[in-house]
């Protein structure tokens, strides 16, 4: 592996012209199919085998006239203080809007009038008229989505408060200026780590290159594969933290090399054989953790991961081959004027004063258990809350106040109650019934008695009379456990009432979709984290020839996994902080939260076992004891770390300021389950541990060094294919 990557190194260095055109072009070619492809396919929670995606199915094929993924508005209405909807002024106002509604596109459904349509709240106070559409979200125009809004805004001229709910508003996520930020930040950790701009720009703009490969050929075949538009947002999340990273390693080794006195083509050459061989390990353990996410079996999820897996791909692909080309445009002036002038680079001297990752090496090894209990401990505090964890998917609740949604979604609840923004939509099927209609009555009935029940709307049949639909409204909201109780409740009395008539009750809806997701993705979780952490453990063990190091890497993860959900609990469901994160509605944390931080950061946090431990390796195998090994990967592997690991989390951080709940959460949650693995694990309690265990880090047995394929990431192999080329220089056989 390590002579292979050499030679492509040296490769790319003496080819750079050839290599800088060829991403040149592939950008290009990406970017011209983004532009002209169509516009990306709505966001779907499509879950094969669970009960809602089954009743969704067959109410398509029973009432094959309607859309039942259609794109629907709620537009309510409230009268002004002291006076009801009912009042004829009123009255006439809702009445001219609901007629603009129906006339407003032609990709309106129906549009129903609320005198009409039981859409009065008790009070008189509040109206709501239901828009449905014949498209789904994303595929309306804007022409329909400003006719909507234009039809509310006259309702409001006339003195009436109008505001508008449902997906046919959606719109992309806003990440806001908090995501430049971040990307600042990288640049200005970049320059003090590197002291020189051409060196701190290199990672910029490789990394800004892969995301603009990956995400345009995500947009150029999002309506082609159905890509949701989370997707790019996920892949460009993922892209530039990894991106910089990779960048930043082969950098920093051939800023290393070049102070060893090595002519640049050979720097490059060994850079892309050392670092490299660590990116491609690194870049493996992340591949595997977004890929697995397929065992899930919920195809927005699979498609998220693989989408934002080939993105790492090409982050890997950037680093191994367009960065030792513009090494070879950049010639020395990766260095700061300093090392230019003879010194060795910043961090990376071998004599002189002991650089802050030797000394903090050094206190470790002195004080190992101190450290490591301070480290678990710390990390068990934070992971308490996590204990708490409720699971939910996002709805017009979680949305921030200031919008229409939002608005439109707290007076539904005060004139109709909370569970009125989520109703469950319960069908009869009747096929294999003698009297549907009396097997239909006979579920409402039951469902009508049920204590979380407030109201069960007549059923209504289909064409062909055999099946029926029935609207179920809670008493609670959408996201509340007791909703959630309340559809396994229904689904329990219901289809026993519906078997004694030889029928089948079945319960969906958005609301009752997003519990069966829930349920899927918790039973989900113990199966892929087996899945991804084994197949890891397998990979670092062939990497380091080692059992305890994979062993040690996956318990921290868990670790620093485990505390930051409790960081996001504390957040996001408990309101801790909320203000400074703008978080405006606490609430159950997103369901695909817990697997998605085990798949993400479970691959990132193998980045930094990688980069930090596949050193101390190299010196343990080149013949240093393992307390010196640990302190030799400190010296050249910590200050890269620590600037990759502020870097990642403030490309992370950047998506805080995202308008979607979903996008802040993630961003929010990676963010600080990198700085918990990054700084507390793999700086503290991995040196901690490797110094406990001295040489049994290392142990492998011998049917395993056997049997474990050799993959040469300390570079043992190269080492020998350039000691002939030494020419009895023992410093340029070194690598």
């Amino acid at each position: 592996m390590a002579t292979f990557l050499y030679k492509l190194g040296r490769f790319a260095f003496r080819r750079r012209r050839f290599v800088a055109l060829i991403w040149v072009a592939l950008l290009a070619v990406a970017g011209v199919g983004a532009a002209s492809a169509s516009s990306p396919a709505a966001d779907s929670f499509s879950v094969p085998g669970t009960e809602s995606q089954k009743t969704f199915d067959l109410l398509g094929e029973r009432f094959p006239g309607t859309k039942a993924d259609g794109a629907t508005a709620r537009v309510v209405f409230k009268a002004p203080d002291g006076q009801q909807v009912t009042a004829p002024a009123q009255k006439k106002a809702v009445e001219k809007v609901v007629g603009e509604l129906k006339s407003s596109s032609p990709q309106v459904a129906s549009v129903s009038d609320p005198y009409l349509a039981k859409g009065v709240a008790r009070d008189g106070k509040i109206a709501y008229a239901q828009v449905t559409y014949k498209v789904s979200g994303f595929e309306l125009t804007d022409e329909a989505r400003d006719a909507l809004k234009d039809a509310a805004q006259h309702g409001r001229d006339a003195g009436l408060t109008v505001e508008i709910g449902g997906n046919a508003l959606q719109a992309m996520p806003e990440t806001g200026a908090t995501e430049i930020i971040g990307i600042v930040i990288s640049a200005v950790v970049l320059v003090i780590t590197f002291g020189a701009l051409i060196a701190a720009g290199l990672p910029l703009l490789t990394a800004l290159i892969g995301v603009g490969i990956g995400v345009s050929s995500i947009t150029a075949l999002g309506s082609v594969l159905d890509l949701s538009s989370t997707t790019s947002t996920l892949a460009m999340m993922i892209g530039l933290a990894v991106g910089i990273d990779y960048a930043l390693f082969i950098v920093s080794r051939y800023r290393s090399e070049l102070a060893e006195g090595r002519e640049r083509e050979e720097a490059a050459g060994r850079a892309a054989g050392t670092a490299g061989s660590a990116v491609v390990f690194a870049g493996l353990t992340v591949v595997i953790a977004l890929v697995g996410l397929s065992v899930v079996n919920i195809p927005m999820l699979t498609k998220m991961g693989i989408a934002a897996a080939g993105t790492v791909v090409i982050a890997v692909l950037v680093a191994l081959t367009l960065i030792p080309a513009l090494l070879g445009f950049a010639g020395k002036r990766v260095l700061s004027r300093k090392a230019r002038k003879g010194a060795a680079a910043p961090g990376e001297a071998e004599g002189g004063k002991p650089n802050m990752g030797t000394r903090w090496a050094r206190f470790v090894l002195r004080r190992p258990v101190a450290v490591l209990l301070a480290g678990v401990v710390g990390l068990g505090v934070i992971a308490v809350p996590a204990g708490s964890l409720e699971m939910g998917l996002p709805d017009d609740g979680a949305q921030p106040t200031s919008t229409t949604q939002r608005k439109a979604y707290d007076l539904l609840s005060d004139g109709f109650g909370p569970g009125f923004n989520g109703p469950l939509m319960l069908v009869v099927d009747g096929q294999g019934s003698k009297d549907p209609k009396a097997a239909a009555a006979r579920v409402a009935g039951t469902v009508a008695k049920l204590d979380g029940v407030a109201a069960v709307t007549p059923p209504t049949f289909n064409q062909a009379g055999d099946t029926a639909l029935l609207n179920v409204v809670p008493k609670s909201k959408p996201s509340s456990t007791e909703t959630e109780d309340l559809v396994h409740e229904i689904r329990g009395k219901a289809g026993d009432a519906a078997r004694d008539a030889d029928a089948q009750a079945l319960v969906t809806g958005t609301t009752a979709m997003n519990i069966d997701v829930s349920e899927k993705l918790n039973d989900a979780l113990l199966p892929y984290l087996a899945l991804v952490v084994g197949l890891a453990f397998l990979l670092l063990m062939v990497v380091f020839r080692s059992v305890l190091v994979p062993l040690k890497a996956a318990l921290g993860f868990l670790l620093s996994v485990v505390a930051a959900l409790g960081a996001v609990v504390a957040v996001f469901q408990w309101g801790w902080l909320a203000d400074l994160f703008g978080v405006e509605q606490t609430g159950p944390v997103m369901s695909m939260m817990p697997i998605f931080m085990v798949g993400v950061v479970f691959g990132l946090a193998m980045d930094y076992e990688v980069f930090l431990v596949t050193r101390m390796r190299e010196a343990f195998v080149h013949g240093e004891r393992p307390g010196q090994a640990v302190v030799t990967g400190f010296r050249h592997g910590a200050r890269v770390v620590t600037a990759a690991a502020v870097i990642m989390i403030s490309v992370f951080a950047g998506f805080i300021g995202s308008s979607e709940s979903m996008i802040k959460m993630i961003g929010f949650g990676l963010a600080v389950a990198v700085f918990f693995d990054a700084f507390v694990v793999r700086m503290a309690l991995v040196p901690a541990v490797l110094a406990l265990l001295g040489r049994a880090a290392w142990w492998l047995p011998k049917w395993l060094q056997r049997a474990l394929p050799n993959v040469d990431v300390e570079g043992e192999q190269l080492q020998k294919h350039l000691a002939p080329e030494a020419d009895g220089k023992p410093e340029l056989a070194k690598v």
